[in-house]
């Protein structure tokens, strides 16, 4: 059994979770010895009680490893344990990093510079153009997006990201095999291809109440700053940020209106002393990177109607939403069928030519071209 393998088999090993592993790693060595550990020994580590003991002595019979490793292979899913190269820096600090994430994608040396979005799943339309034009902008200066893949602000995100050109992760409450919510299954195989999906639990694992703020230790673990676009008093995207203030990361927020419960808990963040972020410079000042300069708020700001200064030319899949688009103003089902394009495609293209100020989106998901 190689360590990776007992790695994977310590991971699919029920309650057992990342703090015991690290205690059985401190009195034996390395993931084989554990699984190979008598009773008496297992017992002997501090927080291993008989049943925890007796259920990895017994791993082979409570656990398909092929199982899990031909469900790995069908959904084109590698382990990524904490030895590896390429596990994220970031995260091994934390108090309890997972010591193997299932990994669909690729991660990259500058997906350190990461800044993760989070937010309400009720997002309202400004929390949702917020959430798209801060991470276009992030994305597009170089920063990668990290999110959860959830309705809301983390589908925004991780679509404006992706518009940009940029890079952007998504980290899980479920196992990839049972992707939630499913209708983002799309979204995630484009991000797979442009990042990476990763999750710390078995492929076909069932997202319960507890796997998702397991999910945004990670989340704000892996980031260098959490930014929060839209929250209520009592969010999950809160214990995120207190989660990255515990762990050391910067804590970012977006002012909303002081009268709509939807931003209370942006606004209530500022106050405690996260940072306003109005404006990706506000973030990318304080990251102190080398990045390629980015648009100043006058450029892809919030609230800003000029037009931004000529950019590069307009790809094949933009001419052709701009042709199909006209000079009405369309319901995006209906420009779908004129530019004969997928419909995340001209999703994403619609983005991008509202970054660049082709095009404006109104009420009810119609657009219209500009100038």
């Amino acid at each position: 059994m190689t360590r990776t393998e007992a790695y994977l088999a310590l991971n699919l090993l029920p309650r057992i979770g990342p703090i015991r592993v690290q205690r059985l790693l401190e009195q034996f060595g390395g993931p084989e010895r554990i699984l190979a550990a008598s009773l008496s020994e297992l017992k002997s580590v501090p927080g291993i009680g008989r049943e925890m003991a007796e259920s990895i002595r017994d791993w082979e019979n409570l656990i398909d490893l092929p199982e899990e490793q031909r469900r790995m292979e069908e959904h084109g899913i590698l382990p990524l344990t904490i030895e590896d190269d390429a596990y994220p820096p970031a995260l091994r600090e934390i108090h309890d990093p997972p010591h193997l994430l299932y990994l669909k994608g690729e991660i990259q040396e500058r997906d350190r510079h990461a800044i993760a979005v989070v937010g309400s799943r009720r997002v309202t339309h400004y929390g949702r153009e917020a959430a798209r034009r801060l991470s276009f902008q992030l994305a597009h200066a170089g920063v990668t997006i990290l999110s959860g893949l959830a309705r809301g602000i983390d589908t925004a995100a991780h679509e404006a990201a992706l518009a940009a050109g940029g890079r952007t992760i998504a980290v899980l409450g479920s196992g990839i095999g049972h992707l939630y919510p499913p209708e983002n299954a799309a979204l995630a195989e484009r991000i797979a291809e442009n990042g990476a999906v990763l999750s710390e639990f078995p492929v076909l694992y069932v997202p319960d109440r507890q796997s998702f703020p397991l999910r945004n230790r990670i989340v704000s673990g892996m980031s260098r700053g959490i930014l929060v676009v839209e929250a209520p008093a009592r969010s999950g995207s809160l214990i995120t940020a207190n989660q990255a203030m515990e762990q050391g990361r910067n804590v970012y927020a977006v002012p909303g209106p002081i009268d709509r419960p939807t931003s209370e808990g942006c606004n209530r963040l500022i106050q405690d002393g996260a940072k306003l972020v109005i404006d990706s410079r506000d973030i990318l000042d304080e990251m102190e990177m080398l990045l390629p300069p980015v648009p100043r708020q006058g450029e892809l700001g919030l609230g800003e109607s000029e037009p931004a200064p000529a950019g590069p030319p307009l790809d094949d899949a933009e001419r052709a939403v701009l042709a199909a688009l006209g000079d009405d103003e369309l319901p995006i089902d209906t420009i779908i069928d004129g530019a004969s394009l997928p419909s995340a495609v001209v999703s994403a293209t619609l983005l991008k030519l509202e970054m660049k100020r082709r095009v404006k989106q109104l009420p009810g998901k119609y657009f219209v071209k500009l100038g």
